[in-house]
């Protein structure tokens, strides 16, 4: 290998041949013609020939995995160490492994799918085995990798890249915590260790913010921020009634669309519900969710590539992790809350192709999923003081589930508070838990409160994109402060509608069909949530077998399109209580019917089948008595079961334990708010058998499981629960 000292020549006639020459290994044509641009060329100089840190705001499909692969290989030519790219999502890691073994480049990563292989990366980056290694930032949280890996890949990095590098900035629509921990890593890497941060979507807040986070202040780091137009993409907006008019359009109009591409939705539920209407109706698609088995990810992305499939309907956990050059399209069900996270996901089109179509169907649902998601902002000072205290005087770690048994924050704001704390040195992260460090810590009100009006100010460019006359590639551009933004002359606004609206009865009625059919699984709780002795009540551990609620169902999840459109107005916080509307009866008696068929129900016959319920019982409301009652006597009437009565509330404020924050909070407020009247009591123990127990919606579960508990103490059979709405 060629001594370090050579990069100190600011004059080396032969490394831009070098840097085309392993550019064209990168592409696939080695001995070809491929260069590197002139940008591209400037940001591999600054950093294998000059050393620098470099901040490069550039447009998706510019080329920035080139820079950081042509830069490695240069510089572990020169005897430099192992890069490290800290990148955000496991697609974009398998794509990258791969190009860089296309130029001889060794590249392994560490990310929660592939644990087993931890211990043999970690001896193969020690030995120099390994040329590049890719990390989820999550692993910069992990107290191993923190203590033994991390302080070895800082004393010997040959180079650092922070991928999607807008996460780090809470200013930005995709902060996240984890990333914050680069600057620890930044601090201890050797003199003259270059640092590479890449993003497509930061304005120019986010952008300064970047800088000052990774240390790359305006006087030290190379900026290079290049226009942000995409002369391949051709965007649109076709606004249609409802969800039932979107889903027919899709399969009216997918064929249409140019090769394969992405189908974007704002929640699981709802991409599932597309994906199974899609594959009805004879189309190839897969689909791909936070929920999706790691496995079928991979195999996923790998039918996409090989347009195998006519398309992945996604959530955002496809957003930025994505290669592949010559997708044809990006189609939103749905408007998401950001026009930065809306131009990053469209960004994974046209890349390698002329044309590739972009197109927005938004919903009237769309900014009741906003508000149903926007639980993320920094939580008032009162509940991060009673956290910091809750560390200080236990005198041990405390696990996250531990912390909620004294902090009424759900799991994951309680997690992501906990992250922002230990980049700001007032809690660390151990084994066992997290302990408080002692340090002094000041709450920045005014920042927090701007990054929410930040958020608010998102949403409304959101409305103004949909609803703008203007250049829609234009309007985008404006949001990420391009400078040169001018109208594209390509989207709809521009040059013309070019998709029209129309569906055809019959592809509406199917769709209608799709999206009015009711019924998802409850899965019950069958185990209580730690630290509840702490609390005062006297549950832990596995929920006895004979206490537990039987796997339950729902009309529906007001996360989909289907039901959740028509449930979410019923169930709204202010929304005017009365009886249950005679569709939503008819679902919940549909529901009923086919949960009796399925297997395992008390009419399919099979062997484990469950015996018919004996009767009927309702869960109290304070906030919709009306529609409680009609549904459960409704269930009651139509099923030909007694109704045999309601459960109580033992206190004014149980009727609203179900709003508190975590698992070990709701039960807290639950313990003891319920009970089984005697006549209740007394009818159940003469039916002896099992019952429905019907409520409105259900969002932890634990309501429930706590009535499913004391009814069974009561001496009834199997709870089977029947709502009509599911929170998540």
């Amino acid at each position: 290998m060629e001594n370090l000292d050579r990069l100190d020549h600011p004059n080396d006639p032969d490394l831009r041949a070098e840097a085309d020459a392993v550019l064209a290994e990168l592409v696939g044509d080695p001995g070809g013609s491929a260069r590197l641009r002139e940008d591209q060329w400037q940001a591999v100089a600054a950093l294998v020939r000059e050393r620098r840190r470099a901040l490069v705001v550039q447009r998706t499909g510019w080329g920035k995995s080139a820079v950081y692969f042509v830069a490695t290989a240069l510089l572990r030519r020169r005897g430099a160490g192992p890069t490290v790219i800290v990148s955000p999502l496991l697609a974009l890691m398998r794509n990258q492994v791969e190009a860089a073994e296309r130029a001889g480049i060794r590249a392994r990563t560490i990310n929660s799918a592939n644990p087993e292989e931890w211990d043999a990366i970690h001896e193969e980056v020690e030995r120099g085995a390994t040329d590049v290694l890719l990390v989820s930032p999550e692993r910069l949280n992990s107290v191993d990798f923190r203590e033994q890996l991390l302080p070895k890949l800082a004393a010997t990095t040959g180079l650092l890249v922070v991928d999607e590098a807008h996460c780090i900035s809470d200013w930005g629509h995709d902060f996240r915590p984890d990333y914050r921990r680069l600057r620890a890593m930044l601090a201890d890497l050797g003199p003259g260790v270059p640092v590479l941060a890449t993003t497509a979507t930061a304005n120019a807040r986010v952008t300064a913010d970047v800088a000052e986070q990774l240390g790359t202040g305006a006087g030290e780091a190379l900026v290079l921020r290049g226009t942000l137009e995409r002369e391949s993409l051709r965007l649109g907006v076709v606004r249609l009634p409802d969800a039932a008019h979107r889903l027919a359009w899709l399969a009216e109009h997918l064929d249409e669309l140019p090769g394969s591409g992405i189908v974007y939705t704002l929640t699981v539920a709802a991409a599932e519900e597309a994906t199974a209407y899609l594959r009805q109706r004879g189309f190839a698609v897969a689909s791909y969710t936070g929920r999706t088995e790691n496995a079928d990810r991979v195999q996923a992305e790998a039918d996409l590539l090989a347009n195998r499939v006519k398309a992945l309907v996604a959530t955002s956990a496809l957003g930025m992790g994505f290669d592949k050059p010559d997708l044809g399209f990006v189609l939103h069900l749905g408007s998401p809350s950001s026009p930065i996270a809306y131009y990053q996901q469209v960004g994974r089109a046209g890349r390698g192709v002329d044309h590739a179509d972009v197109l927005l169907l938004p919903g009237k649902e769309d900014e009741a999923i906003w508000r149903y998601f926007a639980d993320t902002a920094f939580p008032p000072e009162a509940q991060v003081r009673q956290t910091l205290t809750a560390l200080a005087e236990a005198g041990r770690p405390l696990s996250v589930p531990a912390l909620e048994a004294a902090v009424d924050l759900r799991r994951s704001r309680l997690e992501t508070m906990l992250k922002v704390l230990d980049v700001d040195g007032a809690v660390q992260r151990v084994k066992g838990g997290w302990i408080s460090t002692g340090a002094p810590w000041t709450y920045d009100a005014e920042r927090y409160a701007w990054v929410a009006r930040q958020r608010a100010a998102e949403q409304q460019a959101m409305r103004d994109y949909v609803d703008t006359a203007g250049c829609r590639m234009e309007f985008l551009r404006r949001q990420l402060d391009d400078e040169g933004a001018a109208p594209c002359g390509r989207c709809d606004n521009c040059a013309g509608a070019w998709a029209d609206s129309h569906v055809s009865a019959e592809t509406l009625t199917a769709a209608e069909k799709e999206l009015d059919r009711p019924g998802v699984e409850i899965e019950p709780r069958r185990m209580w949530p730690t630290g509840m002795p702490a609390l005062g009540v006297d549950l832990k551990g596995r929920i006895p077998a004979g206490e537990q609620c039987a796997t339950g169902r729902a009309l529906g999840r007001l996360s989909d399109i289907g039901w959740g459109n028509r449930l979410r107005p019923l169930l709204a916080e202010h929304a005017p209580d009365g009886p249950v509307p005679d569709d939503v009866l008819r679902a919940a008696v549909a529901v009923l019917a086919d949960w009796a068929r399925s297997p395992g129900g008390w009419a399919s016959g099979t062997a484990d089948a469950q015996d018919r319920p004996v009767g009927v019982v309702a869960l109290p409301s304070m906030s919709r008595p009306q529609l409680v009652g009609s549904l459960a006597q409704g269930i009651a009437t139509v099923g030909r079961l007694p109704f045999l009565g309601a459960l109580t509330y033992t206190t004014e404020d149980g009727a609203y334990a179900a709003r508190r924050s975590n698992s070990a909070q709701r039960l807290r407020a639950l313990s003891g708010a319920l009970a089984v009247p005697e006549e209740l009591a007394a009818a159940l123990r003469e039916a002896s058998g099992p019952v429905l127990l019907v409520d409105d919606l259900t969002d932890s579960g634990w309501t429930l499981a706590v009535a499913a508990r004391l009814l069974r103490r009561a001496g009834s059979g199997p709870v089977l629960p029947l709502v009509l709405a599911a929170a998540g």
